[in-house]
């Protein structure tokens, strides 16, 4: 069997349902796998692995949320004659030093910057979307948003432009090999600055409170998640606060060539489709 098709794991996903769609518009051979995908895919079911990587030539990882699987899984898919990776980490990954906060991302960033397929590493900001697609938007339906996060900014990147790179960098070949794109959006605002401009284009009155790490782990267990998501949360907010990742890059720019969209892009267009209530 010849090897022509692109893989995208967590197909159902914030990045893998927009990359599918991408792909299968430029009619690029794609097999869409999740644990929900006609091609089942899951991470803690490695007997299912092989199937998925049969006949494919590039696939696009997101890393498990549990370090080790994924050196597994490049094993398998050097076996099956796969020949490039492309996986999405975190912004600045190689900078968080002894912070819990994803060890995930890192043992599957060492398994693939270590294999001896051609790779590519796209390093994300927080996604735009995490206001609406995420944690943050029920809260913000409620009218507060309360998270551990002051005046060290945030450039969020609107998840549209991560699948604009993520499908570029599937289907261009050697260009992007060996790259790490750090991937973040034009400019840089506070959670509470984030937070008033949904507030004004949505038209409801939402406030933004800065709590304690400790605090925000005990609301969201209130909520129902599970204690070690919760903390793990909680921990990616201590990380940023230390500002090492408050600045923006021009990474994508040289994937798409083109700056990347605005936050008040993203709110416009979720506002619009009343994302958070009209």
């Amino acid at each position: 069997m010849s090897n022509d098709t692109t893989l995208v794991l967590g197909a159902t996903g914030k990045t893998g349902r927009r990359i599918l769609a991408r792909l299968r518009l430029r009619g690029t051979p794609v097999r869409a796998a999740s644990r929900s995908s006609r091609t089942r895919f899951d991470w803690s079911d490695p007997g299912g692995w092989d199937a998925a990587l049969r006949g494919i030539a590039v696939a696009y990882v997101v890393a498990p949320r549990v370090p080790g699987p994924v050196h597994e899984f490049v094993a398998r898919a050097e076996a099956a004659g796969v020949r490039r990776l492309v996986l999405l980490s975190g912004r600045g990954s190689d900078t968080w030093g002894d912070s819990t906060f994803g060890l995930d991302m890192r043992s599957a960033e060492d398994a693939v910057r270590g294999s001896a397929l051609e790779w590519t590493v796209l390093r994300p900001s927080n996604f735009a979307q995490n206001f609406d697609e995420d944690v943050f938007h029920a809260p913000l339906v409620a009218g507060e948003l309360a998270l551990p996060a002051g005046k060290v900014p945030e450039p969020f990147i609107d998840a549209e432009d991560v699948a604009d790179a993520a499908a570029a960098v599937l289907t261009e070949t050697d260009r992007h090999a060996g790259r790490i794109y750090e991937l973040t959006g034009p400019r840089a605002l506070t959670f509470g600055e984030a937070t008033r401009l949904i507030s004004r284009a949505s038209g409801r009155p939402i406030a933004y409170r800065q709590v304690s790490p400790a605090e925000y782990t005990a609301a969201l267990v209130g909520e129902g998640v599970g204690e070690e998501d919760a903390h793990h949360v909680a921990e990616m907010f201590v990380m940023m606060e230390r500002g090492l990742l408050a600045g923006t890059t021009d990474d994508l720019a040289t994937v798409l060539g083109r700056a990347p969209r605005t936050f008040e892009d993203y709110v416009v267009r979720a506002a619009a489709a009343g994302t958070w209530g009209r």
